[in-house]
C-alpha cells in the first residue's frame, strides 16, 4: 500500500498537468485555472475519470463537447493512460456530450439538433484566431514595458524574441503560450522569421500598430468580461450546493493550488501598460 498511493499520487498530478493545456475555447484560459474540473479519479487499471462542471446549465453545448473531446485527448497522450473518461455533470446536455465523447462521435453525430453546420472546425478557428490575438497583444505590451520601441517590435526576428528575458512568472509562461501558436499556425519557424504578423501572416507596419493594438485591446476585453462572467456563476452556483467558501471558488476542482490566480494577474499585468495615443 505504501508503494501503491504514491505512484497513484504521481499518476494524479500527470493528469492535472495534462488537463491544465486543455483550455476555454471562448476564453483561452485553462479549465483548471477556471474551476471547471471538480475532480480526478485513477485507476489501478490505468482509466482516468475527469469530472467536470461549467457555470450555468445552459452553458454552450458546443463549448462544452470541445473542452470533454479536448481533456479525453490531453489526458489519453499519458503512456501509461488505458481510457480518459470526462464526465459533464449538471448541464442541460450532459448526458449526450458524454456518451458522444466515450464514443468518439463528432459534435454532429452526439448532439444533431445542435449542429445544423455538422462541424465545430469554424468554431475552433475562430477562437484559435482571438487566443493568438490576446497572447500577441499581451506580449507587445510586455515588450513596451521592457522598454522596447514600436518599431524594434514590428522588426522583431523570433530568435530575437526568444533571447528576450522576462524572468520568472507569468510573463515569461504566456511568451511560450505565444510561441506555441506562432509555431502551430507556422507563421514563425525559422530564427529570421517575424515573430509579430497578423493572424494572416502579414507584417505589422510601425504606423499600423497603434490602431492594431487598439483593436487586439478590444478582443482581450471581451475575453476578460466573460472570463470574469464565467468565474462568477460559477462560483455562485457551487457555493450554495457544494457548501463552499469564497475562498474555494478561487482554486480549481480537486488539486487545491490557487491557479485561478494566474489569470488575474494576466490581466492586472496587461493592464499596466498603456496604448500611447496616435
Amino acid at each position: 500500500m505504501d508503494e501503491v498511493l504514491p505512484h497513484r499520487d504521481r499518476r494524479t498530478s500527470e493528469v492535472w498537468t495534462r488537463l491544465a493545456t486543455v483550455t476555454d475555447p471562448e476564453l483561452d484560459e485553462s479549465v483548471t485555472d477556471l474551476g471547471f474540473v471538480e475532480r480526478v479519479t485513477v485507476h489501478d487499471d490505468g482509466g482516468v475519470d475527469i469530472v467536470f462542471r461549467l457555470p450555468t446549465y445552459w452553458c454552450s453545448a458546443n463549448f462544452a463537447f470541445l473542452m470533454a473531446d479536448d481533456m479525453r485527448q490531453a489526458v489519453s497522450a499519458l503512456p501509461w493512460v488505458r481510457e480518459a473518461r470526462p464526465q459533464l455533470r449538471d448541464h442541460m446536455v450532459a448526458q449526450e456530450i458524454n456518451r458522444g465523447v466515450s464514443e468518439g462521435k463528432s459534435f454532429a453525430e452526439a448532439l444533431k439538433d445542435f449542429a445544423p453546420g455538422g462541424s465545430l472546425d469554424d468554431l475552433r478557428e475562430k477562437f484559435r484566431r482571438k487566443a493568438f490575438e490576446r497572447r500577441q497583444e499581451f506580449m507587445m505590451l510586455a515588450l513596451r514595458g521592457l522598454g522596447y520601441e514600436d518599431s524594434a517590435i514590428c522588426r522583431m526576428t523570433l530568435g530575437a524574441y526568444d533571447e528576450v528575458d522576462f524572468g520568472p512568472g507569468e510573463v515569461a509562461r504566456q511568451k511560450l503560450r505565444y510561441r506555441e501558436l506562432l509555431v502551430e499556425r507556422h507563421l514563425a519557424n525559422l530564427p529570421d522569421d517575424r515573430a509579430f504578423v497578423t493572424y494572416e501572416g502579414f507584417a505589422i507596419r510601425r504606423h499600423e500598430l497603434v490602431s492594431y493594438l487598439q483593436r487586439l485591446r478590444g478582443v482581450r476585453i471581451n475575453m476578460e468580461f466573460n472570463s470574469s462572467l464565467c468565474r462568477g456563476l460559477l462560483a455562485a452556483r457551487y457555493r450554495e450546493f457544494d457548501g463552499g467558501s469564497p475562498e474555494r471558488a478561487s482554486t480549481c476542482g480537486a488539486c487545491g493550488s490557487g491557479c485561478a490566480g494566474s489569470t488575474i494577474k494576466l490581466a492586472a499585468a496587461a493592464e499596466k501598460h498603456t496604448i500611447a495615443p496616435a
